[in-house]
């Protein structure tokens, strides 16, 4: 006679369980695993809510307890929470055996969802910033700047933007794998600029404006092969805003850079409002400078923030009619009437009147611009 052993009986009906759940699960197929999936999901779906739940409900049982200790709602939530999160200001304790049991049942179901809790938020968190430094978040902002195109051109856009105004928001947009710049106010986008999915994940519709550089790697590798490759992407890309542009009735002021200043007839049909200096026009400037010497000095005065007196766009005054009302008023106040728009003879013709739709910049130190726009706030 063969004696059994109850534990290896066990063990064997144990098997012969596994074994049926398995053959189950192969018999359902995949909804089974569909099914686990689905359970899995809703899992992390709602275990919030139900946080929220349990919270709410151990504070309606703590006050029917012990009404006389909870005198309000909000205290005995506010009870539940320092309980547990292990806090326990003393504040609040149960003076009844019920509500001693209670605090016990609290502890044991309550302290390991705090922990689950703590974890999930440190992980969202995490994912959080994981998919701002990899360029997949949507941006929201408002009156924002674009820039498209990481480069040493973009670096210094960017210290040159923060420089003139600390309050705005930057967005760049490109294919690294991950933001090229840690900035309080910096946001990354990956993708193709000349996908309007990524243009529309900037919050390009809401934008102050976008600034289009040149492809580096384009411009490293092909140019020389076929100029045509470099200013041909920023071609694309201006086309998909002005495609934005056109769907939404919305003006986007766009600067373009372009490598070859032959290419520039090409933009017509895209709406570019201005072109960022090309290869001819810097050494156009390079050589002017031998024969006027100052005239790189003067450039970089303009053009950069560093320096006390600087270019600045003005809006018409009702008083003045004619160019000449302007160039005296704003001589009276220090700051000098310089172009409309694009138009740089100004001098010479001061007594035509000044059109409604006029673009007027005027060379001054901030502090003459707050004077002539009171609403001009310089940075700190």
């Amino acid at each position: 006679m063969y004696k059994t052993n109850p534990g290896y009986f066990l063990a064997f009906l144990g098997k012969i369980s596994l074994v049926r759940t398995l053959e189950l699960g192969d018999t359902m197929g995949m909804p089974f695993k569909k099914l686990l999936y689905y359970l899995t999901k809703l899992r992390n779906r709602i275990f919030f809510p139900l946080f929220t739940l349990y919270v709410l409900f151990a504070a309606y049982i703590a006050l029917y307890i012990e009404p006389q200790t909870f005198d309000t709602y909000l205290t005995a939530i506010y009870w539940v929470l320092t309980t547990l999160a292990t806090v326990g200001f003393g504040d609040y304790a149960p003076v009844t055996q019920q509500g001693q049991a209670f605090t016990i049942v609290l502890y044991i179901t309550g302290i390991g969802l705090v922990s689950v809790f703590i974890g999930k938020m440190l992980k969202i968190v995490h994912v959080l910033d994981k998919l701002k430094v990899g360029g997949k978040m949507k941006y929201t902002g408002k009156n924002h700047i674009i820039l498209i195109g990481w480069s040493d051109k973009s670096q210094l856009a960017i210290k040159e933007i923060l420089k003139s105004d600390k309050s705005i928001d930057i967005v760049i947009i490109d294919e690294l794998e991950n933001a090229p710049m840690v900035e309080k106010q910096l946001y990354y986008v990956r993708g193709d600029a000349t996908d309007e999915e990524t243009l529309y994940q900037a919050n390009l519709p809401e934008a102050k404006g976008v600034i289009i550089f040149a492809d580096q790697i384009t411009q490293d590798k092909y140019a020389t092969k076929d100029p045509l490759l470099v200013d041909g992407k920023t071609l694309l890309i201006a086309t998909a805003i002005t495609s934005i542009e056109e769907k939404l009735n919305t003006p986007i002021h766009v600067t373009a850079e372009v490598v070859y200043q032959k290419h520039i007839r090409l933009f017509q049909r895209v709406k570019v409002d201005e072109f960022i200096p090309t290869q001819e026009m810097i050494s156009h400037a390079a050589v002017r400078s031998l024969f006027s010497h100052g005239v790189t000095n003067m450039y970089s005065e303009l053009m950069s923030s560093q320096y006390e007196e600087a270019m600045y766009e003005i809006s018409k005054q009702k008083e003045w009619k004619t160019y000449r009302d302007a160039f005296k008023d704003l001589l009276n106040k220090g700051a000098t009437l310089v172009a409309d728009r694009g138009d740089l003879h100004i001098n010479q013709k001061l007594d035509e009147p000044i059109p409604e739709d006029a673009q007027l910049f005027v060379i001054c130190d901030k502090e003459t611009l707050t004077k002539i726009n009171p609403d001009y706030k310089p940075t700190r």
